[in-house]
C-alpha cells in the first residue's frame, strides 16, 4: 500500500513539473529567448560528450560558461521573463483556454473574407499572416500593437492606401487582431518566379520560417494567393479562402507539416462538382 502511494505520488510530482515546463516553453514561444533555449540545449550535450570523453579543459571551460550565462539570461531576457508573469497572473493558462463557439468562429469568417472582398474588389494589396502553434513574436514586437477585434472595417482601414500600416503586414492570432506594419523576412530563392512582388515574396518567406497561413491581396491583378509552408497558390476563389479560414478558427487539428496541408488544400480546392473552377497548387 505504502509502495503504491510512494508510486501514485512521485508519478504526480513528475507530471505537474513537466505541466510547468511545457507551459513554460509555450509562452516563451515566438521570443528570443527559443534561440537561446536551443543554444542552451546544444552547450548542455556538449558538455555531456565532453565529460563522457574525459575531455578536462573542454568541459571546465563549457561548466564555466553555463554557469555564466545562467546569471546574464534573467538580465538579458528581463523583458520575456515579465510577459511570460503577467501572462501568468492574467491566467492565461493552457486548462483556461476557452474553445471559441460556432458563432464565434463565423463571424471571426465573416469580417474576414468580407474584408477580402472589398480589398479585391478596389485592387487593394494587403498582406494577413494567420499565427498557428509558432509563435511570431520576432515580428509583432518591431510593429505597431493592435490588441483589437478582428472586424471587417478595421482590416480595410488598415490596408486603405493613405493608411501609413498599409505597406507591412497584419498578424493575427484565432482571438484578435495582434499587430499591424509588420515587416518580414523575403523568400529570397533564385526559382522563385520573376511574378512574385514584395508581398508575395514576405507570404513565402514567413511560410518558411513558421507553420502560418498567409493571405496576400494582389493590387495589380486583385486576386488572392496563399502561401503556406513555403509553398504558393495563386488565384484562389472565395468559397477556398472561406473554407481555409472556418478550418482555422473552428477546427481542432493544427497542421505542421507541408503533406498535411497537402491534404486539407485537396479537400478545400478540388471539389467534385464540376461547375466549380477550383484552381491548383502553384510550387
Amino acid at each position: 500500500m505504502l509502495v503504491n502511494l510512494v508510486n501514485f505520488r512521485s508519478l504526480a510530482d513528475v507530471a505537474i513539473v513537466s505541466f510547468i515546463i511545457y507551459r513554460i516553453l509555450v509562452l516563451l514561444v515566438g521570443t528570443r529567448a527559443v534561440q537561446l533555449i536551443k543554444g542552451l540545449i546544444m552547450l548542455t550535450m556538449l558538455l555531456g560528450v565532453a565529460m563522457l570523453l574525459h575531455f578536462r579543459l573542454l568541459t571546465w571551460f563549457l561548466r564555466t560558461a553555463l554557469l555564466a550565462l545562467g546569471v546574464a539570461i534573467p538580465i538579458v531576457f528581463q523583458p520575456e521573463l515579465r510577459k511570460m508573469l503577467e501572462e501568468l497572473g492574467r491566467g492565461q493558462s493552457y486548462l483556461m483556454k476557452r474553445r471559441m463557439s460556432t458563432d464565434e468562429a463565423e463571424a471571426r469568417v465573416s469580417n474576414i473574407t468580407g474584408a477580402l472582398s472589398y480589398l479585391k474588389a478596389h485592387k487593394i494589396g494587403a498582406l494577413l499572416v494567420l499565427q498557428q502553434e509558432v509563435g511570431l513574436g520576432e515580428y509583432t514586437e518591431t510593429a505597431i500593437p493592435l490588441k483589437a477585434q478582428i472586424t471587417q472595417e478595421l482590416l480595410i482601414s488598415i490596408f486603405w492606401k493613405d493608411n501609413p500600416l498599409h505597406d507591412g503586414a497584419v498578424i493575427l492570432n484565432k482571438r484578435e487582431l495582434i499587430a499591424g506594419g509588420c515587416y518580414l523576412p523575403l523568400a529570397d530563392a533564385p526559382e522563385i518566379s520573376r511574378w512574385y512582388g514584395t508581398r508575395h515574396r514576405a507570404a513565402l518567406g514567413i511560410s518558411e520560417v513558421s507553420d502560418a497561413i498567409v493571405i496576400i491581396v494582389s493590387e495589380e491583378r486583385g486576386d488572392i494567393s496563399l502561401a503556406v509552408k513555403g509553398k504558393l497558390s495563386k488565384s484562389i476563389k472565395d468559397f477556398q479562402v472561406e473554407r481555409l479560414l472556418r478550418h482555422y478558427f473552428a477546427g481542432e487539428q493544427v497542421l505542421t507539416g507541408w503533406k498535411e496541408w497537402s491534404r486539407l488544400l485537396t479537400s478545400i480546392f478540388w471539389v467534385k462538382n464540376a461547375e466549380q473552377d477550383t484552381g491548383g497548387l502553384v510550387k
